[in-house]
């Protein structure tokens, strides 16, 4: 019972920190030092931490069905149209392949080097300097856009050169654990001049293959012989995470409507001190 609620408070850490731009990984390390499993094979919490998120990833396909599925199914949606049109939307097609193009340039890294930058850079000193350094950034980017007007309101506004640009930002999430998937992406979308809501909701859409990606190889690597606990404790903490994301999804766009990153990068900081407090200090 103690292993499965650890799952529990995982599935929660990971609901809340994956969307907000405030890195799950810099939580979920401390989250592990407080609460390790016990009862598991060696390599077990490296896979869950990364396919706990799919849970996330999930929710994300419930709230924005209607934006991501390409397809029309029903008369009514193929009223009025005729040919290939009448059964792909196009808009949303067309949303796919720059989806796509902002996956190449961590799909290439992460294949390459990923058990490289996992073995340099996968320490709480490392992260916390990430949560640091990238909160800085969230606070310094949002004064520098105080007061401007975003070119691109809108998603089918990002071309496939902006869409190439915001893949290179999402590297740094790839090589530097802590720096935070989303907060790499809505730094780097903010900085050329994309709204805030549209940078979070490209986000979102841009986490569905990375995180698949991720988690398919995170499985194959740890290998398929789980132990029947260890596939309980993966349900749970998959579906904690997907429900708690459901709310935490919500909440940060109509936050952005009316609020900047500011809070977010100030909150960084502070976690990246504790963490460097911790583990320099303390542990």
């Amino acid at each position: 019972m103690l292993e499965i609620l650890k799952a529990f408070i995982y599935g929660i850490v990971e609901g809340i920190t994956e969307w907000l731009p405030i890195s799950s990984t810099g939580h979920l390390i401390l989250v592990e030092e407080l609460l390790s499993f016990k009862q598991v094979n060696e390599g077990f919490f490296d896979m869950f931490e990364v396919v706990i998120q799919l849970g996330a990833v999930l929710a994300v396909v419930l709230l924005f069905w209607n934006k991501i599925w390409p397809f029309a199914l029903t008369a009514k949606e193929r009223e009025g149209k005729s040919g290939l049109g009448a059964f792909i939307k196009m808009d949303i097609m067309t949303l796919w392949f720059k989806i796509v193009v902002s996956c190449l340039p961590a799909v290439v890294i992460g294949l390459l080097f990923d058990d490289l930058f996992d073995a340099l850079f996968y320490n709480p000193v490392c992260v916390a300097l990430a949560l640091i350094v990238f909160g800085i950034a969230f606070i310094v980017v949002e004064n520098w856009n105080k007061g401007r007007k975003p070119a691109i309101r809108s998603l089918g506004e990002i071309t496939y050169k902006i869409a190439l640009l915001i893949g290179l930002f999402q590297v740094l999430a790839a090589i530097f654990p802590g720096t935070s998937r989303s907060g790499a992406t809505i730094v780097g979308a903010l900085l050329i001049g994309v709204s805030r809501t549209v940078a979070a909701e490209y986000t979102f859409f841009l986490a569905i293959p990375v995180m698949f990606g991720a988690s398919l190889l995170k499985v194959v690597k740890f290998g398929f012989a789980f132990t029947t606990l260890e596939l309980v404790l993966l349900f749970i903490g998959t579906a904690v995470s997907f429900l708690v994301s459901l709310f935490v999804l919500q909440f940060l766009l109509n936050y952005i409507k009316k609020h900047d990153f500011k809070v977010f990068g100030w909150y960084r900081i502070v976690l990246g001190l504790v963490v460097l407090c911790y583990f320099l200090i303390l542990a």
